[in-house]
């Protein structure tokens, strides 16, 4: 089981350093703090999926190629496109469940349906580059000295616990997705209070806040928008 722990050890640190790296780059752009992710907690499992291939294409270019540089290339090719791959299809997951794209390329030159495009593909394959050549080493160094129970009890308190908060979130998303998509079945404070309770993900992926958008009483952007403003003027008041 050693070998499957080390792999869930990477999958959780790398899921947050993924979420960490999108946080600051978000919260930075709103200048405000932003938790990104579809998690509630602190991970970004499609980080850590993305470089459990990018490390494991690494290793089977490595067996291939004796050449260290062209090994290099063809590591940095092949996570681009399985990468990109993995990019693609989560986005075209949550579009068909949610209805929404939950984050669109279509401004930037050369996407495929705004769920990829060549300027997000190039910088994973920068991405893949750091990792292979600095990060993973680096990590490998980091995780292996570590008695193997310790890490099998790590890697399944940290399973169960992903598990646990994965069915959670997906519960509350399929919720706020029944909520918005027939939302004349709820009465107002049922519908705000959903909202309220999902706005994370509202502030995390932008352009859902366009569901339902313009829809008198029902518009996610002015609830939220609302909500905050009375907020601000309660405390303004104190």
């Amino acid at each position: 089981m050693n070998v499957f722990s080390d792999y869930v050890l990477y999958f959780i640190i790398y899921s947050f350093f993924g979420w960490l790296l999108e946080s600051i780059f978000a919260s930075i752009n709103e200048r405000k703090f932003i938790n990104r992710g579809f998690l509630t907690g602190f991970f970004c499992p499609i980080y850590g999926y993305g470089a459990i291939l990018i490390i494991q294409t690494s290793i089977w270019i490595n067996s291939i190629f004796e050449d260290y540089l062209v090994a290099l290339i063809f590591n940095i090719l092949f996570s681009i496109i399985f990468v990109t791959l993995l990019e693609f299809v989560t986005g075209l997951a949550l579009e068909k469940i949610f209805k929404c794209k939950w984050w669109d390329y279509s401004k930037n030159a050369f996407n495929l349906k705004g769920y990829i495009c060549l300027k997000t593909s190039l910088l994973w394959g920068v991405l893949a580059f750091i990792l292979i050549q600095v990060v993973h080493p680096f990590i490998s160094k980091l995780v292996y000295p570590i008695p193997a129970s310790t890490k099998d009890y790590i890697a399944a308190v940290m399973l169960l616990y992903l598990l646990a908060d994965t069915v959670r979130s997906i519960y509350m998303a399929l919720n706020l997705r029944d909520a918005i998509l027939n939302f004349s079945n709820y009465p107002d404070n049922k519908y705000y209070e959903i909202i309220m309770r999902n706005k994370k993900m509202f502030f995390a992926f932008p352009h859902l806040l366009l569901l339902n958008a313009g829809i008198i009483n029902r518009d996610v952007r002015s609830i939220l928008n609302g909500r905050f403003k009375k907020f601000k003027e309660g405390l303004k008041s104190r």
